[in-house]
């Protein structure tokens, strides 16, 4: 694989996660959150590990200029692939990694900053969060997702891995659905992390629920039924006590 670590797992996580209900899923639910807090088009956007731009592609056609960051030359190839003619003109892609995105866009302050699904890969969260909100114009939002920590249990029991479901109550880690490890955060620690930094959190949603639940509990949902669900989620992502059982997270703050 060389450097690109993700080099080996670009068409798994590309192609195949997002192609699935669960992935369709995802990108619905958070670009519907999104769109209640981001400014009109054509505002920047930079999306920081942002992969084949399975998140951010959807803004570009909303008319939003995107820059979308990765490290992976590998996850860069499968975004230019997925580059419509419409949104080419509005979409810029860099090669560089989260803890230095700053220097990687030239300094450029963006109307939103965008981490989603990347957190988990790291040892610790501080240093990729500082360079958002470094990134972020003043105003702007920051839009984080990442798993949560207050439901490592949720996968473990609902496949029946009973000893790891009890071990889970006390830990952070896991191997991913992607084979590889992960670790998981929680709102509140996250969102002080935001305010030490200048940005205030806005507010925070679950992004998974029942559609993770069927999945680890070997249910299929059916493509057909993939637009109800997205809607039922979407619902469960924003009310209590639904969204605090998501196994993924998705916090919104704003630049002072």
């Amino acid at each position: 694989m060389g450097d690109d670590t993700w080099a080996a797992l670009a068409g798994q996580f590309a192609d195949d996660a997002y192609a699935s209900v669960k992935g369709r899923v995802r990108t619905y639910v958070l670009h519907r959150q999104l769109l209640e807090h981001l400014p009109p088009p054509p505002a920047t956007v930079l999306d920081v590990g942002g992969g084949a731009g399975h998140q951010s592609f959807p803004l570009a056609r909303a008319g939003y200029d995107v820059t979308l960051l990765d490290s992976s030359p590998a996850m860069l190839g499968k975004a230019r692939e997925r580059l419509s003619p419409e949104i080419r003109d509005r979409v810029t892609l860099v090669e560089g990694d989260g803890e230095h995105a700053e220097e990687a866009v030239g300094a450029q302050r963006f109307d939103a900053v965008l981490c989603h699904g990347v957190l988990g890969y790291l040892e610790r969260p501080e240093p990729v969060v500082d360079q958002l909100c470094r990134c972020a114009a003043a105003g702007g939002v920051v839009s984080i997702m990442t798993g949560n920590a207050h439901a490592m249990a949720v996968r473990p029991a609902l496949e029946q891995r009973w000893e790891d479901a009890l071990a889970a109550f006390g830990t952070r880690s896991e191997i991913g659905v992607l084979g590889v490890p992960t670790r998981a955060d929680t709102v509140e620690e996250l969102g002080e992390i935001l305010r030490g930094r200048g940005v205030e959190p806005v507010r925070w949603y679950g992004v998974w629920l029942f559609v993770d639940w069927l999945g680890f509990g070997g249910a299929e949902v059916a493509p057909a039924d993939a637009e109800r669900v997205a809607a039922v989620e979407f619902e469960a992502g924003r009310r209590d006590p639904y969204r605090g059982l998501s196994r993924v997270f998705h916090l919104v703050g704003r630049k002072a």
